[in-house]
């Protein structure tokens, strides 16, 4: 029986209730989404592998669990897992040519807690090779494209995950971030995310290196999705080399709560030296007379951030984290001449940069960013554009690449400078989907102290309130 629009495209926590209720069967409704994935993925290339099997049998498991009165949080919920972690029984290919097809034969942590609250799993979805770039695209699955406008990028890294949550192909999407890879694709597809304080989620049963820049997480239609995403994946594993400040309460208990009188800052001076669009300035403008509405302090405030030097030690680590995933495609018998170009020069120079060099880069890159974070501390909250840029049109990224495989790079710092300090700092920080501009969304990004989360999910939905997003459908739904 095919599922009406509202169920494909209602939020996660509204479906959780509807199928304890009775009023939707999880068969049904995993059936409808696989009939859409059919119907507009091939469009779209959210999904790189489509689990119709093992997700049917998932959603009989959760009918039989609701009849019992046993229903999970997440029960028969339909969600997308980004394809650079471990989903149990299914090839990780990174995007990627070079890594060799191996089957997990474990769930990743943040897989095996969506598991064990209910989530059914509709596929993986695609990602740029090993995750490096803000576009989704790469020469193993092709690209993903923005069901706003499908000459344009859905972001990156987790893009494909942005696409299927967007189009309704997916009731919530897990992604991650660790230079912004949650927070633009959410910024291209006008839906909300928050990328968690460092050590939020396990990265078990793999390592975390660089910064511990990359964290795990959720893109969502609404606030109190993401919240209760949270609360289900955060705390820690045996051996985790960093882990998050516990919350005072539930992250959903945040949802909904008066944030109190908040001292916000904004800015849409980027770290880098780079131009911003009059849009993205006028949406930053817009968001902040927003919360002064609602009563905030709000007044104009700039990181010292602008930094010579930030660039060029952000690339020895960034060289060094995805040199470092090359490597390990390698040492398990994949071929690094299938490597893209881009990731097969960061592998190069990765392998050219000594321990002492990297070390310290790491040390200066700290003494940066511990000046930014000690000057951000009068704030609760700081608001920047999201992207510096409308969402770019696939390939531009890869402009110049014949000439200089790494020039994505630079164009990719156009078009996204304001996301890396964030993975930096560690700090959690939210998209915040406000806003539209000719027809494409046009969002700001709001970075809190570490261990901040409540502080952003009770900003957020106040601004969701004041400004609902979550009925928004982009063209191709």
């Amino acid at each position: 029986m095919p599922i009406t629009d509202d169920a494909a495209l209602a939020p996660a926590t509204e479906l959780a209730e509807r199928l304890r209720n009775g009023d939707l069967s999880p068969v049904e409704l995993v059936d409808g989404l696989l009939a859409q994935i059919e119907r507009r993925n091939p469009t779209l290339n959210a999904y790189v592998l489509v689990l119709a099997e093992q997700a049917r049998a998932q959603a009989r498991d959760s009918e039989e669990r609701i009849r019992r009165g046993e229903a999970r949080a997440l029960e028969g919920v339909p969600v997308a897992i980004k394809d650079n972690v471990h989903l149990r029984g299914t090839l990780m290919t990174l995007g990627s040519n070079a890594v060799p097809d191996r089957v997990s034969q474990v769930d990743s942590a943040v897989v095996a807690r969506l598991r064990g609250a209910g989530a059914v799993f509709l596929g993986k979805t695609n990602l740029p090779e090993l995750g490096t770039l803000p576009s989704t695209e790469n020469k193993r699955f092709g690209q993903t494209r923005n069901p706003w406008d499908t000459s344009r990028t859905a972001g990156g890294s987790s893009g494909g995950a942005a696409a299927a949550v967007a189009a309704g192909l997916a009731a919530a999407a897990h992604g991650n971030d660790a230079g912004g890879s949650l927070r633009i694709p959410s910024a291209c597809t006008g839906l909300f995310t928050i990328k968690p304080t460092r050590g939020r989620i396990s990265h078990a049963p793999g390592g975390e290196s660089a910064f511990g820049m990359n964290v795990e997480g959720f893109i969502t239609r609404t606030v109190r999705d993401n919240a209760v995403l949270l609360d289900i994946a955060a705390g820690a594993e045996p051996g985790d080399p960093f882990t998050a400040p516990a919350p005072p309460r539930p992250f959903a208990d945040e949802v909904g709560a008066p944030p109190g009188r908040l001292r916000i800052g904004f800015t849409a001076s980027p770290p880098l030296d780079v131009p911003v669009d009059a849009a993205a300035v006028r949406a930053l403008h817009d968001a902040a007379a927003l919360c002064e509405e609602l009563g905030h302090h709000v007044e104009e405030f700039t990181p010292p951030w602008r930094d010579d030097s930030l660039f060029e030690l952000f690339n020895v680590i960034w060289a060094a984290y995805f040199g470092t995933k090359a490597e390990e495609a390698i040492e398990a018998g994949g071929d690094v001449a299938q490597l893209e170009p881009l990731n097969r020069a960061l592998w190069e120079a990765g392998r050219q940069i000594t321990a002492l060099q990297y070390w310290r880069a790491s040390q200066k890159m700290e003494a940066v960013v511990r000046g930014i974070v000690s000057a951000e501390q009068p704030y609760d909250v700081l608001l920047t554009p999201a992207l510096a840029t409308a969402p770019l049109p696939l390939g531009a990224l890869f402009r110049g690449v014949e000439n200089d495989p790494t020039a994505p790079l630079l164009n990719s710092a156009l078009f996204t400078p304001f996301t890396m300090p964030v993975n930096l700092a560690g700090q959690p920080a939210a998209n915040l989907p406000l806003f539209e501009d000719a027809g494409l969304p046009l969002c700001v990004q709001a970075i809190a102290h570490v261990g901040g989360e409540p502080t952003l999910i009770r900003l957020a939905s106040q601004l969701e309130q004041a400004r609902p997003w979550s009925d928004r459908r982009p063209p191709l739904t």
